[in-house]
């Protein structure tokens, strides 16, 4: 077991997907192709990130200026933050040129939706889910270093300042159960929205790979960041478990991850 590090890090957390699986009169949005197959939740984690917030601040302003992107609809949205699901191919390829130098490393948790499993296990409410995920996350992660602010992209009702506590609490249960040791170090939870933190529209690109993995079979982006993403863990797949945990030496690949 990794002793801690007497150093601050920074984990900055979203997801991707949607939680939902039924909408009224139980009709599964899954099967009738209008919801996400998987709903994960990831987070982006550094120890320099003010430095890495502010190459992102100044690729931002450099494209906002380009007269060359100048005509492009997205832009307007691009001016104000980085969102891999709006932003346009240009707009793409400088971001993730920046997330390739940079420092930082990438955790996720993916849950294929299934209505009997949400319905025992989460009784089919978002933020239960989003809890359990973000403890699965972090049940081995929180020991690492002295101190450790969590931020969390704002997400309505689902992610709250008392849930994503509670969700790291849990994780720390886990811990000290499994390895008869107490976590001592500083934890603090900041809710903020997108918008607001650079580093979490740097956590969205990164998980947006990962998401075009299960939703699309596209590996371009993913393979392209996978040396950052050292883990993705695809929690409901039962099948493969153990083989469930994707790593730089065991990365995503179609015939691994089918069928989705």
């Amino acid at each position: 077991m990794q002793d801690a590090e007497d150093i601050k890090a920074y984990y900055y957390f979203d997801e991707a997907g949607d939680p939902q699986i039924l909408a009224r009169k139980g009709v599964n949005l899954v099967e009738r192709g209008v919801s996400s197959k998987v709903f994960m939740v990831g987070y982006l984690e550094t120890k320099n990130p003010k430095e890495f917030s502010k190459a992102l601040i100044q690729l931002r302003e450099e494209i906002s200026k380009d007269e060359y992107l100048a005509g492009i609809p997205s832009i307007k949205n691009t001016k104000r933050m980085f969102h891999a699901n709006v932003d346009c191919a240009e707009v793409h390829e400088r971001v993730f040129k920046l997330l390739k130098q940079s420092d930082f490393t990438f955790y996720c948790v993916a849950a294929r939706k299934n209505v009997d499993l949400f319905r025992k296990k989460f009784d089919l409410k978002s933020a239960k889910l989003y809890e359990y995920l973000v403890s699965k996350l972090l049940e081995n992660r929180l020991h690492l270093y002295s101190e450790i602010d969590c931020y969390f992209s704002a997400m309505g009702s689902t992610v709250r300042q008392d849930n994503m506590e509670a969700a790291i609490q849990n994780a720390i249960t886990i811990f000290q159960n499994k390895w008869q040791k107490e976590n001592v170090n500083n934890i603090r939870v900041i809710i903020q929205q997108s918008s607001e933190i650079p580093l979490l529209q740097a956590a969205d690109y990164v998980l947006w790979t990962i998401q075009r993995v299960y939703e699309r079979h596209d590996f371009r982006y993913y393979n392209y960041l996978k040396d950052k993403i050292k883990l993705v863990h695809d929690v409901f797949d039962f099948e493969k478990y153990p083989k469930t945990y994707y790593t730089p030496g065991f990365p995503l690949e179609a015939k691994r991850i089918d069928p989705v």
